[in-house]
């Protein structure tokens, strides 16, 4: 066996390992020539190294990580197949640390306010106005009551300020004094208030609520019957018709609800009541001779031909909550209420030509920067 050199003699190193080393020529090439003697000392010295490793203890597993050693899992084997290991336990007490909710004034408010699913930890206020501002302290209408049920329960719109809850507990215990057997409502209000992520502009600070003209039955509603039964209308045809019938159905419309309206805009916490102007009329008509001072305060409005819609007015100790200024002096029953019974406000102008579709303006979204500033404390508390 040859050995590259780049010069004679004895390398210092080999020598001292007991290799007899000797210098040898062939043609220009120089190597080196290794002994039978220096071979064996080598293979000496190799199965010496070996049997000191061996002698070594290896390490029967990887060593334990020091902040996991008080946690020890272990496998079960189940009909022969290793199960894993049980998670280790929460410790007794631990709360989980909630991310910051980070509020961006240009985003949609209805987008934070839609997305909260329980009321804010605060004292009872209504902040704002009607249709831009928000609830602390939100109470909830409970799904049941004997002469009440909420609808719509998915929508989470059960809620409003404590002095408009126990206004509909009261309304709901009189309604059979009058004939009605007992209240169905609607839409009141999200937990926080706010705007909502469909169906209205106002009930934002919990005090407004819709209430079916629809009678309560004498059963209890399954939670899917209150989503898919609709509130029937009271008009007897379409209104945007030119020279439309604009009367309430006589076959759906009773003195029932009439009374049950009267008993609702009578209450001194009341501000308006929003109906259809057919079911204004047929009020004006209903009440002939007496007090009629509570026509004043029901509204002909777009729509509410399914419901009536209460508003109260600002509670005591709900500072920067904003009233409507009052509505006009007299029953509304003359030249303001025969307006909204023409075509004016109802037929089109300049309708769409055939077979081409109405144009829907598209409103941008209320941004959270519109709403008061104590809103935001409303979002953010607890």
């Amino acid at each position: 066996m040859k050995w590259p050199t780049h010069g004679g003699g004895q390398t210092p190193r080999l020598a001292a390992r007991g290799f007899d080393v000797r210098a040898g020529r062939t043609g220009k090439r120089t190597g080196w020539i290794l002994s039978v003697s220096g071979v064996m000392a080598f293979a000496a010295a190799l199965q010496v190294s070996c049997l000191v490793a061996s002698a070594t203890p290896v390490p029967s597993a990887k060593p334990a990580d020091p902040a996991s050693e008080a946690y020890s899992p272990t496998l079960e084997i189940v009909a022969g197949v290793p199960v894993p290991a049980k998670k280790r336990d929460v410790p007794e007490g631990y709360v989980a640390n909630k991310p910051k909710l980070v509020l961006y004034g240009d985003q949609p408010a209805r987008d934070y306010f839609g997305a909260v699913n329980g009321p804010a930890n605060l004292k009872a206020r209504s902040i704002g106005s009607y249709a831009k501002g928000c609830l602390a302290g939100g109470a909830e209408l409970p799904t049941d009551g004997p002469t009440w049920q909420a609808m719509r329960l998915s929508r989470n719109r059960n809620w409003g300020h404590p002095v408009l809850i126990d206004y509909l507990k009261d309304l709901a215990n009189d309604a059979p004094k009058v004939g009605w057997n007992g209240l169905l409502v609607g839409d009141i209000a999200q937990p926080r208030g706010g705007p909502m992520t469909s169906g209205h502009a106002s009930h934002q600070i919990g005090l407004d609520a819709d209430i079916w003209l629809t009678e309560m039955p004498n059963r209890r509603l399954t939670a899917q019957e209150r989503e898919d039964i609709s509130a029937i209308s009271m008009l007897i045809g379409p209104m945007d018709v030119k020279g439309a019938d604009r009367r309430v159905d006589p076959g759906k419309w009773s003195d029932k609800h009439a009374r049950l309206i009267r008993r609702a805009a009578s209450d001194q916490r009341v501000a308006r009541i929003f109906v259809s102007p057919t079911i204004k009329k047929a009020l004006c008509d209903f009440q002939k001779g007496g007090d009629r001072s509570w026509l004043r305060k029901v509204r002909p409005w777009w729509g509410h031909h399914y419901h009536f819609h209460v508003r109260l007015s600002c509670p005591k100790g709900s500072a920067g909550c904003e009233n409507q200024n009052p509505p006009p002096p007299g029953d509304g029953c003359g030249a303001d209420l025969a307006y909204w019974l023409s075509d004016e406000p109802w037929v089109p102008k300049n309708p769409p030509k055939p077979g081409e579709p109405p144009k829907v303006v598209k409103k941008r979204p209320m941004a959270l920067a519109a709403l008061p500033n104590d809103c935001r404390n409303v979002l953010t508390a607890n």
